[in-house]
């Protein structure tokens, strides 16, 4: 199935795309960093850098599915919250590509804060305008952790299919064992030095994570978020104002930091996906990365519902031969 992803980041939605199925056509990133890490893991995808203001998808035909993270900082309550305001808000740009290209399904994801009453009225817009285009659209919030991804990371996905395959989609279930402890899934990289605190520590970090926050390029560095997600780290046994470049040696005492690769790990990133450039950029893009098992499961809903329908016309095309 063929997909356009835009605001692709590095690459946490259109990895879990690619799980469930989808061959990406197009991904449009505006963001330099981001566009080398999906270089360098898939150098066959058609990797398009640049502003999705400046990107039209009307030459790519027999679209099954258009899939993107668009902007957060709109809709975040981290920020101004401006909404439809802000100049950051891709909404708009992504209704226009669903025009051009008509895929037969749109997956878009946000922060939890486009459902707060105020973006009510905004929300409503945008199903009206998927509407008038032949799409049934629902929005869902979305729990990471019931997807086996050890962290707090509520996300609103709007999820939109043309009339008739929406019949045929259900939202995933999530899985049924609890995701693993933080403890539990860090504990051989913390260990990889020969840490000798690795056991115990491992013992100790026995929750999940806080929601990983990248922030932009104006705000935001090399850190595991505000202050009171820095205290819920410290709680698991991590210092979260800042990240290490390597693991603890032997004999190191304390607190220790997450690296760049434990940092992805948390947000659900296979160990082999491998992220360029400096610590700071680097984190960043997993920060404001979809984990890529949340986006494979709601993304094999939707393969599932439009081979249903695929598979319920060729039974009636039988049936008249």
């Amino acid at each position: 199935m063929r997909s356009i992803e835009i605001c692709a980041g590095a690459g946490g939605q259109a990895l879990g795309l690619e799980q469930a199925g989808f061959h990406h056509v197009a991904m449009v990133e505006i963001d330099a960093n981001a566009c080398a890490t999906l270089r360098h893991n898939r150098p066959h995808w058609n990797i398009i850098e640049g502003d999705v203001k400046s990107f039209s998808a009307g030459k790519y035909l027999d679209i099954d599915l258009l899939a993107g993270g668009v902007p957060c900082p709109p809709f975040s309550v981290a920020g101004k919250q401006l909404g439809h305001e802000d100049e950051r808000d891709l909404f708009p740009d992504a209704l226009r590509l669903v025009r051009e290209c008509s895929p037969k399904a749109v997956m878009l994801e946000n922060v939890r804060g486009i459902f707060d009453p105020k973006f009510s009225y905004y929300r409503e817009k945008i199903r009206v305008a998927l509407a008038d285009m032949g799409y049934i659209c629902e929005w869902e919030l979305i729990h990471t952790h019931h997807y086996g991804v050890p962290q707090m990371r509520p996300r609103a996905v709007l999820i939109a299919l043309q009339k008739e395959y929406a019949p045929y989609f259900r939202w995933p279930l999530g899985v049924v064992a609890p995701p693993p402890t933080v403890g539990q899934l860090l504990h051989d990289e913390m260990a990889s030095n020969g840490w000798q605190g690795a056991e115990t520590w491992a013992e100790q970090a026995n929750g999940i994570a806080p929601t990983l926050v990248g922030g932009s390029k104006k705000h935001g560095g090399a850190d595991l978020g505000p202050t009171r997600a820095r205290l819920a780290w410290e709680k698991l046994g991590v210092n979260g104002k800042g990240l290490a470049d390597e693991p603890p040696e032997r004999d190191f005492v304390g607190m220790p930091k997450l690296t760049v690769k434990m940092a992805a790990l948390v947000q659900g990133f296979p160990p082999e996906w491998e992220f360029t450039g400096r610590k700071t950029p680097a984190y960043r893009q997993i920060g404001n990365a979809f984990p890529p098992p949340v986006a494979k499961a709601i993304a094999a809903s939707i393969r599932k519902a439009l081979l249903m329908e695929s598979m319920k016309t060729n039974v009636q095309m039988e049936m008249i031969l």
